[in-house]
């Protein structure tokens, strides 16, 4: 065999084994992205104790409106407030002025915000604007120095700024549209943190992992999963919402690691299964591992339409009668014929739902036919009415 064949030679290999690899890699592949993409992270499924947002209130007022602000005569704070304001600036305003201030373009609101934890004094945070009195816009407005206070009455940042509205609307001629509300907006970086909160997460000891929703399986893996990464004894579940963890005393090895371990992932078991039903808007939500058990189902509807026509009853040409009107009643009563449906033992919910649409069942019927499932024991899941 000369040098030139042997470079154009094809190495032989078995028909229909590298497909067969390919097809198996390719499985094997899809398997570790779902599994991957099911895990959470302990960030994601616990919460540090100690570690907490504090919520901070304050009173204040909005100027610069254009005409839209409080009516004095009917929100009479609103006045007292700018008379507070303009003793501070050192402005008097004799008794008959004070008493006829009736200004158009001062709203008096309400200032939330949300402070973080480990929040330092200078750094700024979003506050949120909403009117208290009968203002019907904040667009335009600036929101004047405003404390706000936590549970403790003390003050912890101070907001001030231009508040901005989502919503818009316009009026002409008696004729309105409004689209979203104009009497609440928000100031972006709005307050600045005057005073630290203390945190409750100890410099020494042992952390606590709090759960966002309670499990023992969950509670278990993850302390599992921190002692397989830091070693055995770090973790300990307490029960199904707290498990205990050794950290390290000094601050910045208990920074990294506190760090690296919500960082970490584990499989969370899966939630119960459950329904929400809102009766108010007629919105089901079914939750997974939702099953029935084997049952019939058969539901009819009444309807009653009445319909009036009034009809003008005239008297003759030359006689002495008047016109009168006298309504008509047709009243129609209809039941519809009720649908037997049989469902067998280990069927989804979400094949259920599917076959009651289809036979046009309204969000009212589904809330009905899955509440008489329950009380039948049909349905395995805990139904929540909101």
């Amino acid at each position: 065999m000369t040098i030139s064949s042997l470079k154009t030679a094809r190495p032989l290999r078995p028909t229909g084994v590298w497909p067969a690899l390919r097809a198996l890699a390719s499985a094997w592949l899809l398997f570790c992205v779902s599994v991957v993409s099911s895990a959470a992270t302990i960030r994601d499924l616990t919460a540090i104790e100690g570690v907490r947002i504090n919520q901070l209130v304050g009173y204040g007022l909005v100027v610069g409106l254009a005409g839209t602000g409080d009516q004095a005569t009917q929100v009479p704070f609103t006045t007292q407030s700018m008379l507070a304001m303009f003793q501070r600036l050192g402005i008097n305003l004799p008794p008959g002025v004070a008493s006829n201030l009736q200004p158009k373009n001062v709203a008096a609101v309400l200032v939330t915000a949300n402070l973080p934890p480990f929040a330092r004094p200078g750094q700024q945070i979003d506050v949120t604007v909403s009117t208290v009195g009968n203002a019907s816009s904040l667009a335009g407005g600036s929101l004047i120095m405003t404390p706000l206070k936590g549970a403790d009455g003390q003050t912890y940042a101070v907001a001030q700024g231009n508040v901005v509205v989502s919503g818009y609307g316009a009026k002409s001629g008696g004729s309105s549209s409004q689209t979203n509300f104009l009497t609440a907006g928000t100031v972006a970086n709005g307050a600045t943190v005057e005073r630290a909160v203390a945190s409750g997460l100890q410099p020494g000891g042992a952390v606590v992992l709090s759960l966002g929703t309670p499990s023992f399986g969950t509670a278990s893996r993850i302390s599992e999963r921190i002692n397989e990464t830091f070693g055995p004894g770090t973790a300990l579940a307490i029960d199904a919402g707290t498990i205990q963890v050794n950290a390290p005393p000094t601050p910045g090895e208990r920074t990294a690691f506190l760090g690296r371990l919500q960082a970490l992932e584990i499989q969370p078991d899966a939630p119960p299964a459950r329904v929400v039903v809102d009766a108010r808007s007629g919105t089901v939500v079914l939750g997974q591992n939702v099953t029935l058990g084997t049952c019939a189902v058969a539901h009819g509807n009444l309807s009653v339409t009445i319909d009036t026509e009034y009809q003008a009853s005239q008297p003759n040409p030359f006689g002495a009668g008047q016109t009168v009107v006298t309504p008509k009643t047709d009243v129609k009563v209809q039941q519809d014929k009720a649908k037997l449906m049989m469902f067998n033992a280990g069927v989804t919910l979400e094949a259920v739902v599917r076959a009651l649409n289809a036979v046009g069942a309204s969000p009212s019927d589904l809330i009905a036919i899955l509440q008489a499932m329950k009380s039948a024991g049909a349905l395995q899941a805990q139904i929540e009415v909101i």
